[in-house]
């Protein structure tokens, strides 16, 4: 059953990132502000079929989620099609509701394997991707860019749609471009002509530089893209999906985060930390610690509360910090 045809549009959704979107971090979203679809952090397909158990063990911790998470994507790269085949079957058996095959990510280490933002070089082998994770019965979708050192929509994105994918993510940038420059949404309008002619039945999803949902609502308005991808703009704002139902209906909202007081943002960064200890025990803290900065970007006079919190090393340290700061505000 392919979920994505079951999707009220406009579609909003949070985009996978690496020490970002993790477990824990998802966790929360589904909990505090759920997006329309969610996926998992990339996973190398090649490192599941290839890696010594101890390695493939840390893969596949990657790949847990909760049944809150629902509609849940795994995200995988590699240049392997019976490598591709043994993580989409992978993702099959564990109740996943969709595969997203990277096909944008600039990462040198990446694309040194083929894979990642290296495959829009590469039309005959990318398609055998494609083809390798649809036989894992679930619905296929591809996040790539608009080329690689150029533009270049009228050759690859054609050669995606012609795929059948249930929906394709384009990040308005080249690879070469990396997030240097400003997103090129004024490129939507002729993606989403492309799809209409080509493949009427394939979602498409814009991202780059939208930050909110009334940003990305009026992406849709100005492109006619079914749906947006949201990255950056959950840092520290597990609220950012919140009013979801509002937004779509055409509603003006008030930004959750917004009207949240201190001791209610304190206390869910609190949550995040003790879940990353519980599901993440074999990452370093530091990824946690990235997150905190976030989480009080807004708050006046906290300077040394970020200090603190830099500082700190596990769940009992970050709780003692936040309840101190707490009861002397």
């Amino acid at each position: 059953m392919n979920f994505w045809q079951k999707l009220k549009k406009p579609i909003f959704v949070l985009a996978p990132m690496a020490d970002v979107t993790d477990a824990a971090f998802r966790r929360v979203i589904a909990k505090y502000g759920k997006p329309d679809v969610m996926w998992t952090e990339f996973v190398s397909a090649d490192g599941l079929a290839l890696a010594p158990e101890e390695g493939r063990k840390k893969l596949l911790k990657d790949l847990e989620y909760s049944e809150s998470e629902r509609p849940i994507v795994a995200q995988f790269f590699t240049s392997s099609p019976a490598n591709m085949r043994l993580a989409a079957q992978l993702a099959a058996n564990l109740g996943f509701d969709g595969i997203d095959i990277n096909m944008g990510c600039p990462d040198k280490s990446i694309e040194k394997q083929g894979a990642g933002a290296a495959m829009i070089k590469s039309s005959e082998k990318a398609l055998e991707i494609i083809e390798a994770a649809k036989v894992s019965g679930l619905p296929v979708s591809v996040k790539t860019r608009i080329g690689f050192n150029t533009v270049d929509i009228e050759t690859w994105i054609p050669v995606l749609l012609s795929s059948g994918l249930a929906a394709l993510t384009v990040h308005l940038r080249t690879r070469k471009e990396m997030s240097k420059v400003p997103a090129h949404w004024e490129y939507m309008k002729r993606i989403v002509e492309l799809r209409n002619e080509l493949a009427p039945d394939t979602l498409i999803l814009g991202n780059g530089d939208v930050t909110t949902l009334d940003e990305a609502r009026k992406k849709v308005e100005e492109t006619g893209c079914d749906g947006v991808m949201i990255g950056k703009g959950i840092f520290g704002n597990p609220w950012l999906f919140a009013n979801l139902a509002q937004i779509k209906s055409g509603s003006q909202i008030e930004h959750p985060s917004e009207a949240l007081a201190k001791e209610d943002r304190l206390r869910v960064l609190v949550e995040h930390t003790k879940l990353f200890e519980e599901l993440l025990p074999h990452k370093s803290f530091a990824i946690m610690r990235k997150h905190f900065k976030a989480y009080v970007k807004d708050f006046d006079g906290t300077a040394e509360l970020r200090a603190q919190l830099m500082e700190s090393n596990n769940t009992s340290e970050v709780s003692s910090i936040v309840d101190n700061y707490l009861s002397s505000i």
